[in-house]
């Protein structure tokens, strides 16, 4: 099995440093180029406009693919280990891959359908991508907790469960803030709603960088699987 290969901890190593990179290559770009405000623009706002249209949707794309390989594998080491062990349920295990993998989904419609000019696509795609992606680490902390103390550490448990609880709650203000303002990208600090736009772009980044530090996680795990 793909899994127990020599060297397949660097799959979500990989996932942890690509998807930074996406974020901050198509943030600097961007900022550069005078397309963006430099305090906390929306992510996807870092990747509307040429040049940083192309790099921001390339670079996701691959992320997502990342992603998904690396909640596949996760999925096959949590099988493995639960054969042993049986600290949970098979179907449990493959709930949370499909959750995972739906929130890739999201990621290819974010990356693949642009802010501007296909915005209920590329919403409807983020909404996916955060949702299913917030479920899924939650679901991935839950199992950890179940799985320790043979398959992981209590600091890693606890670790993992921080970022789940950060991660929903900052999810619900995002989409909520972002749901009273309109589609534009050149916000300017005291306008109308700028409140609105800074909160939800804040928890934004909070959330997507969630995701990453949890990922970072689970490279350990794949060490010893």
């Amino acid at each position: 099995m793909l899994c127990f290969m020599p060297g397949v901890a660097f799959v979500p190593a990989l996932l942890v440093c690509w998807s930074s990179a996406a974020f901050i290559i198509s943030y600097v770009i961007a900022v550069l180029g005078g397309h963006v405000e430099p305090l906390l623009p929306y992510i996807s706002d870092t990747g509307t406009k040429p040049p940083e249209s192309g790099v921001f949707g390339f670079m996701i794309n691959i992320s997502a693919f990342l992603g998904a390989t690396t909640m596949y594998i996760r999925y096959l080491i949590l099988e493995k280990q639960n054969e042993s062990s049986n600290f949970m349920s098979s179907l449990c295990n493959l709930i949370t891959l499909c959750i995972g993998l739906l929130g890739c989904f999201g990621m290819g419609i974010v990356a693949n359908f642009q802010e501007l000019a296909v915005p209920s696509v590329h919403d409807g795609g983020a909404l996916v991508a955060f949702v299913s992606g917030v479920v899924y680490i939650t679901l991935q902390s839950i199992i950890s907790f179940k799985s320790c103390p043979q398959w992981n550490s209590h600091s890693t448990c606890y670790i993992r469960m921080a970022i789940a609880v950060v991660s929903c709650m900052a999810v619900i203000p995002m989409i909520v803030c972002a749901s009273l303002i309109s589609i534009k990208i050149d916000w300017i600090p005291g306008e109308k709603d700028y409140t609105y736009h800074l909160v939800s772009a804040i928890c934004e980044w909070t959330v997507a960088f969630g995701f990453i530090f949890f990922f970072l996680t689970f490279i350990r795990d794949f060490q010893i699987a």
